[in-house]
């Protein structure tokens, strides 16, 4: 069998498609056969095979576990079931390949990734030597042995492990990788491997220390103790000589690219226990402050060499993901002395050496501020790489102007940490390092000079979100070289300088506003004379600064010239190109849209819109740009509808045939993006516009959005147009409704009929329909049961029929409030309706026990101001019918929590999903609309609970102030709980307004009298009886 497979993993890497294609299907068939996995791993052992195909013997092989090995496994597939002994056949000759030893260290790297995935299911039950095989290795393998097994554990402790299973093997695993680490016969990279495993440990005791803290504490103290030592000898190794392109390889003991990883991975190491546990290393504070201040002043001068002098390649890793090259090391140091300047030691002793008594005359110099400014420049200077990819392509210089990129360097590095420094005279500090600079730099060499201007503006920043002064006299000093700076023949140095007097004129602390016309002019002057697209687009983006800050009359004179500026720099580019340059538009947008803002009704006297226009069809598949664009149109029509009918209608007159060409546009080039900003702006053109509409608004637009909606699959365009067509209504129905399409003879009410019918449709995911709720209310409500006639119960049937298959939260939210809305004046009629319903397929019933169940089910999820009071009154008016039907439809209860303390995985959420009771419709009811009630004894300010939770620390902080924390994203249970916080901060936002509130106390206390409510009563949870408890201790108080 192995030879077949060999010959269809050479067939998946031809280049004709049909063949990779068809040899890809045929592997798929073999997984059927218990000899597939283990003939993987035998070509994968073999030296004699090519290592192209060992790679891919491998890279199948992981699909192949992914797909069939476990449940568990989020790319788990039915249909192949694996044998125990196949099983446990693969998993020893893996994992001997992983421990091999073997030259290829791709072949470990990939044999080790899927050892990891097996063990993330299969430790410790039925893998349960894998640990001890593992430490046992470790002290007995030759180098290149040493290697893969050190690959394996790192992979093991960081996805395979959970915090039961590590605690067990937390001490012989640390003192393992300690004696590697120390040991000095030891490859370089083996040792920042060990290292690197060290670290990632700290993730796992971060978990355990939760429930074990004395524990863990004394294990943790235990293991700083010892590695301490060692990481500050590591950190005063000094550099080798820079090697040479031919020695840069080179992996002996003392070479340059293994003692680069080592102190890598000692800093991160360091840094990842300052931040989850700084009473760990309170003791070494300061010399571990003055080590890395000494690492990063040795380093600055081979930085300047490799990378600002030279074109060195920077940002490199080997393949086991360890970091090699010098900006790494200077990034991860600029980090780690950011992180100990948060030490109240640190700042304690800064402060006693800037005392005046320290200072002979009040000079800065040979301090330790004007030491860090020194070295902050000097990290800060344009390297070779990036000089070059900002001439090549302004898109990128843009993204690295607005800290937009992924591209991590010192520079951004030193921007993070000049901002903690505001606090100590840094202006002033600077100021002389800048005179310096200025007149002693070559005037050929800019760098230096335009990185003291760059942390300048940063420094600004820093001060101006702070609401600091900024002394008048420093400020005007700095002006004198901000202005040498605009008139230098460096492109780079020229745009800071504008950049800078941006900011530096528009702080109003620092007293230069009546310069500010003045530099302003000049830098709308400069967009249309400078050859330099750098130096034009760092102009465009100062605009900002001085429109936000000229008197409105002369803004409003600003606008006029800026808007044909931005036309001019337009007219200049290769528009095919601008698609791919999202940070140049959305600059352009920004600054456009800062403008209009002067006076929004200027528009229609000049091009504004065009331009706006313009770059919103280059831009419309950025979210950014078109969210800038639609903020920029909705400025412009709300203001032209404050004005009156005429001003409103001459707008219309303006942009409705733009936007409807841009519509046939994307219809006819398949654009969906340019269809979903033209829709996205005619819904606010709509949505501000005037009662009524202007004469033919509806007749212009509906033909559009109807074709639109019944031929695009696109979610986000079909949403929009839902939502403009809602607008439509509420603004004006009559001419809705009175419009008559000329290619079908259809009227506006059957035409808004269809549409909703087919959004309701089987064929339209609920992403694409989740606006069509809304739209159902508003037509309900504008029409009337008269005009819809029997047409009203059809369409409240088959939203109920939709709703019983719907399981997108907001969609589920918007087909609810149809029946929410309907059941504020007339809940009785929508039960007896929804009970003469039938719901066919596995979660049907009638429609009254399909729509209660949903309805229930999702509404603490529901949110907004209006649909939360809506659905809390419709509730209250269900209840109070005390319809018998009720009792007897048994919904979702409360969570049946499991008393294990242990954290639950995702694979293990798999395995055991969340269980829930099963309680009648008036139970849950109750408990929905308790749960709406805000506890009065429970604070709501998030500021309150931050200070009761800081109270309950062990006080083993206290040599750290209390600042925002620095989010180590690194750390996988850091990134998923701001990832939950997001996703819960954008679409669960769930607050009720005071007014319901009253609403709902009031509803209680009428139903606490009622006989029916007793029962109730005892069968609520302890918690929900001390909120209605609470509520009525508050109400007999007042």
């Amino acid at each position: 069998m192995e030879q077949q497979v060999l010959q269809l993993l050479a067939a998946t890497l031809e280049s004709a498609p049909e063949t990779r294609t068809n040899a890809e299907r045929h592997l798929e068939q073999l997984y059927t056969n218990d000899a597939f996995p283990i003939s993987l791993i035998s070509i994968a052992s073999h030296h004699s095979v090519e290592p192209p195909l060992r790679q891919a013997a491998l890279l199948v092989l992981k699909t192949f576990v992914l797909r069939t090995w476990s449940q568990s496994l989020e790319e788990f597939q039915q249909g192949v079931t694996i044998t125990d002994a196949t099983k446990d056949q693969v998993r020893q000759s893996l994992l001997a390949l992983a421990t091999s030893g073997d030259q290829e260290r791709k072949v470990i790297s990939a044999s080790s990734y899927v050892v990891s995935k097996i063990a993330s299911v299969d430790f410790p039950e039925q893998w349960p030597s894998l640990l001890p095989t593992l430490l046992q290795l470790i002290p007995r393998s030759h180098e290149n042995q040493l290697h893969g097994v050190l690959v394996v554990l790192g992979n093991l402790v960081e996805d395979g492990f959970d915090e039961e299973q590590f605690g067990k093997s937390a001490v012989e695993l640390v003192k393992c990788i300690y004696d590697i680490a120390i040991d000095e016969e030891k490859k370089l990279t083996s040792r920042a491997l060990a290292i690197s495993i060290f670290r990632a440990c700290f993730d796992t005791m971060e978990l355990m220390y939760q429930t074990d803290k004395a524990s863990v504490r004394q294990f943790m103290q235990e293991a700083s103790d010892a590695w301490t030592p060692f990481f500050v000898s590591v950190l005063k190794i000094p550099l080798p000589r820079i090697p040479t392109d031919e020695q840069e390889d080179e992996a002996g003991p003392g070479s340059w690219r293994g003692i680069v990883a080592l102190k890598t991975q000692v800093v991160k190491a360091l840094d990842k226990i300052h931040r989850l546990f700084p009473h760990l290393l309170s003791q070494h504070t300061l010399s571990l402050f003055s080590t890395v201040w000494e690492s990063l002043q040795a380093h600055a001068g081979p930085y300047v060499t490799l990378y600002v002098t030279d074109n060195q390649q920077g940002r490199l890793e080997d393949a086991d993901r360890l970091p090699y090259t010098l900006d790494f090391l200077v990034i991860e140091e600029l980090d780690y002395l950011q992180t100990l300047f948060g030490s109240v030691t640190v700042k304690r002793e800064l402060d006693a050496q800037l005392a005046p008594d320290k200072i002979s005359n009040g000079a800065l110099e040979g301090t330790w501020i004007a030491q860090i400014m020194a070295i902050l420049v000097g990290y800060s200077q344009i390297t070779q790489e990036d000089e070059g990819l900002w001439n090549f392509d302004v898109n990128v210089f843009l993204s690295e102007e607005t800290s937009e990129t992924a591209n991590y360097s010192p520079r951004n590095a030193s921007t993070s940490l000049v901002q903690k420094l505001t606090k100590w005279p840094v202006l002033e500090s600077l100021l002389g390092y800048t005179k310096t600079t200025f007149e002693a730099a070559p005037s050929s060499n800019a760098r230096p000079k335009e990185a003291a201007l760059f942390v300048l503006k940063q420094i600004l920043d820093e001060l101006d979100s702070c609401s600091a002064e900024v002394d008048q006299i420093l400020a005007r000093a700095y002006l004198e070289y901000v202005g040498l700076a605009m008139r230098d023949e460096d492109e780079f140095l020229r745009a800071r300088g504008y950049i800078v007097a941006a900011r530096l004129t528009t702080i109003s602390s620092a007293g230069l506003l009546d310069v500010v016309p003045e530099y302003a002019q000049q830098t709308l002057n400069i967009i249309d004379q400078d050859d330099s697209d750098v130096v034009k687009v760092s102009c465009v983006r100062s605009l900002q600064e001085y429109l936000k800050t000229l008197p409105s009359s002369r803004a409003r004179e600003f606008q006029v010239q800026t808007v044909a500026a931005i036309s001019n720099f337009l007219s200049s580019q290769d528009l095919s190109e601008l698609k791919e340059s999202e940070d140049l538009l959305d600059t352009l947008v920004e600054t456009l849209r800062d403008a209009i803002m002067a006076d929004p009704s200027l528009c229609l006297e000049h091009p504004a819109l065009d331009v706006l226009f313009t770059m919103a069809s280059y831009g419309a598949s950025s979210f950014q740009t078109t969210m800038l664009v639609n903020e920029a149109f909705e400025s412009i029509t709300s203001s032209m509808a404050a004005k009156g009918p005429d001003a409103y209608s001459q707008l219309c007159a303006k942009v409705l045939p733009t936007l409807t060409g841009a519509l046939d546009v994307g219809d006819m080039t398949s654009e969906n993006a340019l269809s979903d900003m033209a829709v996205s702006l005619l819904s606010s053109l709509a949505e501000h516009g005037l009662k009524p509409l202007p004469q033919n608004f509806v007749a212009t637009v509906m033909p559009k959005l109807y074709r639109l909606l019944f031929s695009s699959n696109d979610f986000s365009l079909n949403q929009s147009a839902t939502v403009t067509i809602r607008h439509l209504l509420s603004r004006d129905a009559d001419q809705v409704f009175s419009w008559q399409d000329p290619a079908t003879g259809k009227g506006g009410l059957e035409i808004v009929l269809l549409i909703i019918d087919r959004l309701l449709g089987p064929d339209v995911d609920d992403a694409s329909a989740a606006e069509v709720g809304g739209l159902a209310v508003e037509l309900v409500e504008k029409a009337g049961a008269d005009r819809l006639g029997p047409y009203l119960m059809q369409l409240l049937r088959i939203v109920a029929v939709r709703l019983s298959t719907a399981e997108h939260a907001s969609f589920i939210q918007n087909l609810v409030l149809v029946f929410a809305r309907l059941a504020l004046t007339n809940a009785k009629e929508v039960l007896d309706f929804l009970a003469q319903v039938q719901v066919e397929g596995g979660a049907g019933g009638t429609g009254l026990e399909v729509v209660l169940r949903k309805w229930l089910e999702h509404s603490v999820h529901f949110s907004g101001y209006d649909a939360i009071r809506q659905n809390i009154i419709a509730l209250t008016n269900i209840y109070k019918l005390h319809d018998e039907r009720l009792a007897h439809i048994q919904v979702q209860g409360d969570l049946m929590v499991d008393n294990s303390s242990r954290i639950k995985t995702r694979s293990q959420s798999k395995r055991t999903p969340d269980r829930y009771s099963i309680i009648p419709v008036p139970l849950k009811l109750t408990k929905v609309l308790i749960s709406e009630l805000t506890n009065p004894l429970t604070p709501s300010t998030p500021g309150l609970m931050q200070n009761k939770l800081s109270g309950d620390s062990d006080d083993e902080d206290g040599e750290w102030e209390d600042e925002p924390n620095i989010v180590d994203l690194g750390n996988p249970t850091t990134t998923a709980e701001l990832m939950a916080y997001a996703d819960e901060a954008k679409w669960n936002v769930h607050q009720v307004d005071d007014d319901t509130q009253s609403y709902l106390v009031d509803f209680f206390k009428q139903a606490s009298t009622e006989p029916d409510f007793e029962n109730l009563y005892h069968s609520l949870t302890d918690e929900e009886r001390e909120k209605l408890h609470s509520i009525d201790n508050k109400q007999s108080a007042q």
